[in-house]
């Protein structure tokens, strides 16, 4: 006659918490490379960082700045309407 009451295996919960655990592990390793190889990466000071922008802003001309750098031959500016050669475009 089959008994009333079975017993559980109890294996079942401790396999879930098992994997929970070991998915916390797995997620804090992974966060934990990724903060290394933030403090890996090659870092300098504002001062230098904003002397070196300093620098190639005014090295650099911009176009897009004729207050800066004057009047710009239309020749030199990348941003000026291209002439089209001949007087007529055939589709």
């Amino acid at each position: 006659m089959p008994t009333a009451y079975e017993i559980r295996a109890g294996g079942d919960v401790k396999n879930k918490k098992q994997s929970m655990a070991d998915l916390k592990l797995r997620r804090l390793n992974e966060l934990n490379s990724r903060l290394r190889e933030d403090l890996e990466r090659p870092r300098i000071k504002v001062s230098e960082a904003s002397m070196s922008l300093i620098q190639y802003c005014t090295n650099t001309k911009d176009f897009m700045v004729p207050s800066m750098w004057g009047s710009v031959d239309k020749r030199e500016d990348p941003y000026a309407p291209q002439q089209s050669k001949g007087c007529c475009t055939i589709m």
